[in-house]
C-alpha cells in the first residue's frame, strides 16, 4: 500500500466514524493513536476533522457535503460551527458518543487528583481510572465496526494526560511501575479514591521478659501488651496510617526471652498518609514506650519482597539459644562433655510437638544441631549453649518430648528434664536485608 493509499484509509475510515458517530477531537484522533508522531489525540482528530471538512465545502460553491458539515458542526468542531451558520443550518452540539464530555474536563479532573492527594505524603504516583460500562462497551463497538486496529484505549488518554496535569501542578513524579500512591478516578461518580502504597519497615527486637507473647491472644481485650502491638501502635501513629501488618522472622515462646542481636521483623504500614518517617527518633519512642519489655533497633525501608524471604531464612538460619535445664536426677561434669561430643552437626528428627498439634499437621521435621556447649551449675542444673538450624522446637530436643524427639538431651543423658529456662542468644542475619534501603520513602518497592 502506497503512502497516499494508506493515507486515504485513515480518511476513509474518520469520515465514516464522523457520520455514524459523534465524536470529539480527542476519540477521533484516538482511533489513530499509533500514526505519526509527536502528535496529541486532540491534534489527530482536529487535524482530520479539518481535511474532511475541507472536502465537504469548497468556495465559491460552498457545501459540497452537507452532512459531513452538520455532523462536523454537532462535534463543536468551530471551523464546521461557523460554516453552519454561515448556511443558516441550525445546529446543536452533542455530547461526544465515547467519552461524554470527559475528555474536555481533564483539567477538572486533575484538580480533583491533586486535591484527593494533598493530605498524604509522597514523591512519585500513579493515576487510575475507573469507567461506566456503557462507555467502554461504546469503544469496543467503535473499534468493532471500523475495523481499527491502530487505536489507544480511552482509558490511557485520561490517565496519562491527567498525569501530566497533576505532575506539572504539584511537582511530583507520575511513574507507572511502583508509585508511592494511586490516584484512582471513578468517573461514573466523580469522585477521586485515593490508595497509598504500603511501607515496609525493617528491624529487629529483643524480648526482654517472658509472659509477653510476640502477637496478641485471640481472647485479648486489646490491653494486655504483646510484642506486635509495643512496636506497631507508634509506627502506625508515626505514619498516621490506618492499621500495620507485623511480620517476623519466626516466633518465640511466651516464656522464652529474645537477646543479643534479636529477631528480625517487618512491619507492613498500610494506608500511610506520612511516608517520610524519623526512624532513629521513632526507634527511641518504641524502646522508651515498650518500658523495658521490648528493645528495637536498625529500623530501615524495605521491599514487599522481604517479608516472604525473612520468614523463609528463618527455617533455615542458625539460631544460638541458651538453656538453663534442671534435671530430676544429679548431673555430672561428665554429663556435660558427652553432651559436647555427641552433639555436633547431628540431624535431629522431631514429629510435631504434643503442645502444638491442636494447631499444626503431624509430620516428622528433621532439622541440625551444629553444637552444643554444657556447663554444670548445680546438683542438678546444667546451662547449655545450642546453636542449631531455624525450626528447631528446642525444649522439645532437650526434654525429647516422650520420645517425639530424637536425639534429645534427656535420651543421650538418660536423665528426665524437670525444668527448662530458655533465651534466644543470637539469630542469623539475612544478608539480603538491607537491600533496598531508602532515605525514608517507598520508593525502595522498584525492582
Amino acid at each position: 500500500m502506497s503512502l497516499i493509499e494508506r493515507g486515504l484509509d485513515v480518511l476513509s475510515k474518520a469520515e465514516k466514524a464522523i457520520r455514524a458517530y459523534t465524536l470529539c477531537d480527542n476519540c477521533l484522533g484516538r482511533l489513530f493513536a499509533s500514526l505519526g508522531f509527536g502528535l496529541t489525540n486532540k491534534e489527530r482528530g482536529f487535524a482530520l476533522k479539518t481535511v474532511l471538512l475541507m472536502a465537504a465545502y469548497a468556495y465559491p460553491q460552498g457545501i459540497v457535503d452537507r452532512e459531513i458539515v452538520v455532523k462536523l458542526a454537532e462535534t463543536g468542531f468551530k471551523p464546521a460551527l461557523a460554516i453552519a451558520e454561515k448556511a443558516s443550518l441550525s445546529i446543536q452540539p452533542k455530547k461526544c458518543y465515547i467519552c461524554e464530555g470527559a475528555l474536555e474536563e481533564l483539567d477538572e479532573l486533575a484538580a480533583m487528583v491533586v486535591r484527593a492527594l494533598s493530605e498524604y505524603e509522597y514523591e512519585t504516583f500513579l493515576i487510575g481510572c475507573s469507567f461506566p460500562q456503557d462507555m467502554i462497551r461504546r469503544e469496543e463497538t467503535l473499534w468493532r465496526v471500523l475495523g481499527v486496529d491502530t487505536g489507544e484505549l480511552l482509558k490511557s488518554e485520561i490517565t496519562r494526560e491527567v498525569g501530566k496535569r497533576v505532575q506539572r501542578i504539584t511537582g511530583k513524579t507520575y511513574e507507572p511501575s511502583n508509585p508511592d500512591i494511586v490516584a484512582i478516578i471513578d468517573l461514573a461518580e466523580r469522585k477521586v479514591r485515593v490508595e497509598p502504597s504500603p511501607l515496609f519497615i525493617y528491624g529487629r527486637y529483643r524480648k526482654l521478659v517472658r509472659g509477653l507473647p510476640q502477637t496478641p491472644w485471640p481472647e485479648s481485650s486489646g490491653e494486655e501488651p504483646s510484642i506486635q502491638e509495643l512496636i506497631v501502635r507508634p509506627i502506625v501513629e508515626a505514619a498516621k496510617a490506618e492499621d500495620a501488618l507485623f511480620h517476623a522472622a519466626g516466633r518465640e515462646d511466651v516464656d522464652v526471652r529474645t537477646l543479643g542481636r534479636g529477631r528480625p521483623f517487618i512491619v507492613e504500614v498500610r494506608r500511610p498518609r506520612k511516608r517520610k518517617l524519623d526512624l532513629k527518633r521513632l526507634e527511641a519512642e518504641i524502646n522508651e514506650r515498650a518500658k523495658g519489655m521490648v528493645e528495637v533497633e536498625g529500623l530501615r525501608y524495605t521491599v514487599r519482597d522481604m517479608v516472604s524471604k525473612i520468614k523463609a531464612f528463618a527455617e533455615i538460619a542458625r539460631k544460638t539459644y541458651r538453656a538453663r535445664v534442671v534435671f530430676k536426677e544429679p548431673v555430672e561434669e561428665s554429663d556435660a562433655r558427652k553432651l559436647e561430643e555427641y552433639f555436633k552437626k547431628v540431624q535431629i528428627k522431631q514429629r510435631t510437638p504434643i503442645r502444638v498439634l491442636h494447631r499444626r499437621r503431624d509430620k516428622v521435621r528433621v532439622k541440625t544441631v551444629y553444637s552444643v556447649k554444657a556447663e554444670k551449675a548445680g546438683d542438678r542444673e546444667l546451662v547449655l549453649t545450642i546453636e542449631c538450624q531455624g525450626g528447631l522446637y528446642v525444649k522439645e530436643f532437650i526434654h525429647g518430648d516422650s520420645g517425639r524427639t530424637t536425639p534429645s538431651v534427656a535420651e543421650v543423658l538418660g536423665k528426665d528434664v524437670e525444668s527448662i529456662s530458655l533465651d534466644i542468644i543470637d539469630i542469623e542475619e539475612y544478608l539480603g536485608s538491607g537491600s533496598g534501603e531508602t532515605k525514608g520513602d517507598n520508593r525502595t518497592a522498584r525492582h
